[in-house]
């Protein structure tokens, strides 16, 4: 599978957005993140509806287009970035309501820390959002883009975290 590259700015500062015509989008890095695989710099369909998205989420608007993704992971962490997927715009979970979810779901004792993982391992954030969960009680805790860019998002969907 070739996958292709393309680079847009953003508030968060320079984004790459990573896809293939096949799969879908596959990843998007910050600037400062190292590609894992090789990629072809080239804007396709896909990566200009991306980058529309990211427009358009960036300007404070919900956005409309429906993008295939194609997240690499373990089957847990797809479980988990499943249930990102599900958080409305503008709202936030925590971890332990996650972790809650996957025991009821699953009938398997789950740990925040556990659930903590999977999101620090999301290789499409924003588009998966991991920057709406939080700590218990809405406290803003890590994210792997850094505190900074996750108070920009959760500011961008009028989000309420404890500092």
């Amino acid at each position: 599978m070739r996958v292709f590259m393309m680079m847009t700015a953003t508030p968060l500062g320079i984004l790459r957005l990573m896809g293939s015509p096949e799969k879908g989008l596959t990843g998007l890095l910050f600037q400062e993140e190292a590609c894992p695989y090789d990629v072809e710099e080239r804007e396709i369909p896909l990566l200009q509806v991306a980058q529309n998205w990211l427009f358009s989420y960036f300007s404070g608007e919900k956005p409309k287009e429906k993008l295939p993704l194609a997240p690499e992971g373990t089957a847990f962490q797809k479980e988990i970035w499943s249930y990102l997927l599900s958080i409305p715009y503008g709202t936030y979970r925590t971890y332990g309501d996650i972790a809650k979810w996957v025991e009821e779901r699953t009938k398997r004792k789950m740990s925040a820390q556990a659930v903590g993982q999977a999101l620090k391992k999301n290789p499409i954030p924003i588009f998966i959002p991991c920057h709406r969960v939080l700590g218990k009680h809405g406290k803003l805790t890590g994210y792997a883009g850094g505190l900074d860019r996750k108070v920009k998002l959760l500011e961008i969907e009028h989000i309420s975290y404890i500092k």
